[in-house]
């Protein structure tokens, strides 16, 4: 039930809040972290970064995720969270100005580490807080268009680096992402803190244990175990779509820089996709129809090798992966309602340690001499296991029946 203390809603109320919780998607997502993606070709063609460099330099980034989600499972309640969330964005902005600023890989290697965790936190801290606001008015089906933020993120990355690749180089390819920052992160982090969410308001007298009660149980062990899956499977082409194209293509081919655009241009319209998909069938078989597209997707890279091949990557793990975590996400609330924050903290901290074996694990491949196409292979068999998951997990519904 809502909190009939709270003032009552209106549309423009709504959607400034999802508008800023999508605008610091696009900063920490879009330009802070996949913009690597997309550099990645150009970094390697300047002579900073080899491509086994680039993939450590992305492990370190997805190790940082990893802390800053498990740091916001320690801060998880709302007091702690206006604290956190704009100390972790002021960090983030820092991070991305030293990016531009360094050629040296061991300091970008630390650099990438710092700013994941700044990245961790926001992405866990800003969705959760909405997502609280939101259930206090019965309004969780809203949640999922804030992750548009994401792939706006993806297609500013792609439009950025694309537009600036001719006269910048090295370090200089990260000025862009960081002016444009600067203002976004200030105005959607101002709208966040004014968010009317009291600290106590999901606790009555008989709930308030609810918060420290296990987070592991029959209902949600099999649905982390799939998130797993799902980190370690979309990482790949969300971290090396470009690097593929450049092996895969011959130069100066449009799906060098299409490949990303075209994943982001999809990644725009997957949460409306996914949210209507959800309501219409269930989260929990939206989801698995959500696995076998992208793992369809990941495998289309590794037996279709070429423009063909590259374009349903792009398009099917694009038009996915953020419904992945969308439906994730509402599907373990639902399972553990009391647990709010600390819950979505846990899962991202499990997405960011399989997300960190990703590339970790193909640059083991590519230095024993594998190929980038069939280490996507990996992928495959990560979102084959997550689907496997999946159908162990309890519907919300069966789990509230006595």
């Amino acid at each position: 039930m809502p909190d009939s203390r709270l003032s009552p809603i209106n549309p423009k109320e709504m959607l400034t809040v999802l508008a800023a919780g999508a605008v610091l998607l696009v900063v920490t997502h879009g330009l802070g972290r996949f913009i690597f993606t997309p550099l990645l070709p150009y970094l390697v063609e300047d002579g900073q970064v080899t491509a086994e460099q680039g993939a450590s330099v992305a492990t370190w980034n997805y190790l940082g995720y990893l802390l800053g989600a498990l740091l916001a499972i320690r801060w998880h309640r709302i007091g702690q969270i206006r604290r956190l969330l704009p100390a972790a964005l002021a960090f983030h902005l820092v991070t991305t100005l030293a990016m531009a600023l360094t050629d040296n890989l061991f300091a970008m290697s630390a650099v990438r580490l710092l700013n994941g965790i700044a990245n961790g936190i926001v992405f866990v801290q800003a969705p959760a807080l909405i997502l609280e606001w939101l259930a206090r008015r019965n309004r969780v089906a809203l949640s999922g268009h804030l992750y548009i933020g994401v792939g706006l993120g993806l297609l500013l990355s792609s439009g950025l680096v694309s537009l600036s690749s001719d006269w910048l180089a090295g370090s200089q390819r990260w000025w862009p992402a960081l002016v444009l920052s600067v203002p976004l992160a200030w105005w959607a982090t101002s709208r966040l803190l004014e968010l009317e969410v009291p600290p106590q308001a999901a606790a009555s007298a008989g709930e308030k244990n609810h918060d420290t009660s296990a987070l592991f149980d029959r209902a949600s062990v099999p649905l982390f175990l799939s998130y797993a899956g799902a980190g370690l499977g979309y990482i790949l082409p969300m971290t090396f779509l470009p690097l593929l194209a450049k092996d895969q293509l011959p130069a100066n081919h449009w799906l060098m820089d299409g490949a990303w655009f075209v994943a982001a241009v999809a990644a725009i319209v997957s949460p409306a996709l996914w949210n209507g998909l959800g309501a219409r069938f269930g989260d929990l078989p939206a989801l698995k129809m959500n696995f076998i597209i992208q793992l369809t997707g990941v495998m289309a890279a590794v037996i279709l090798p070429g423009a063909i091949g590259l374009v349903l990557c792009a398009v099917l793990v694009g038009s996915t992966f953020i419904g992945t975590v969308m439906l994730t996400q509402r599907i373990g609330r639902a399972l553990h309602p009391h647990q709010g924050p600390r819950l979505s903290a846990a899962m991202i901290s499990v997405y960011g340690f399989t997300q960190m074996a990703g590339p970790w694990l193909t640059r083991q491949w590519l230095e024993a001499s594998g190929t980038l196409t069939s280490a996507f292979g990996i992928g495959v068999a990560a979102l084959a296991f997550g689907l496997v998951f999946l159908f162990f997990v309890p519907s919300p519904e069966e789990r509230a029946t006595p």
